[in-house]
């Protein structure tokens, strides 16, 4: 059985809900209570992606605030992918993933793998849709990823969101 370890980011405008994710993930609950991430927090888990193949996830929780952006950079170096994430009811976190992406690829690689997650899709029939998702969908796939919709509260496709990063990792180092 071959395992991997890799070092996975979740990177993301602040208050998106990068934490409650690898809360949900790893633990499997959800905290309403938001909590500012400083700096970063680091949490593993294996996770089963194709059957009998388990790869060990270092993922780094990195915190999204304006000011922790000189620290940053330190953080990217050695990552194998990133979770880039937004907050579907509010704007202005989607327009921001592509500064995101521009940060991520510049620290650490050029053709990293990652995935773009539509978080708090719980909140979208309150609030109605702020983004359009056909677009968050082409910007994916034109940027060599794919776009996954998510909810940390009610616990749909987090786990997915994991295991599709972690597949597109392992293909991209045996293409």
């Amino acid at each position: 059985m071959s395992s991997f370890k890799l070092k996975i980011l979740l990177t993301g405008a602040a208050a998106v809900g990068k934490t409650s994710l690898v809360q949900r993930f790893i633990k499997n609950r959800f905290a309403a209570n938001y909590k500012l991430t400083v700096g970063v927090d680091i949490l593993t888990k294996d996770v089963e992606f194709r059957q009998g193949e388990i790869a060990t996830l270092s993922i780094w929780d990195i915190g999204g605030q304006q000011r922790f952006e000189f620290i940053r950079s330190t953080f990217y170096k050695g990552a194998a992918g990133a979770l880039l994430v937004f907050d579907l009811t509010r704007e202005q976190t989607y327009i921001e993933t592509r500064k995101w992406l521009t940060e991520i690829r510049q620290f650490a690689g050029e053709n990293i793998p990652f995935v773009l997650i539509g978080n708090k899709a719980d909140l979208v029939e309150d609030v109605g849709v702020v983004i359009d998702r056909e677009e968050a969908r082409k910007f994916a796939e034109s940027e060599g990823s794919i776009y996954i919709e998510t909810s940390a509260k009610t616990g749909i496709q987090v786990d997915e969101s994991f295991t599709e990063l972690t597949r597109r990792i392992i293909d991209s180092r045996t293409r």
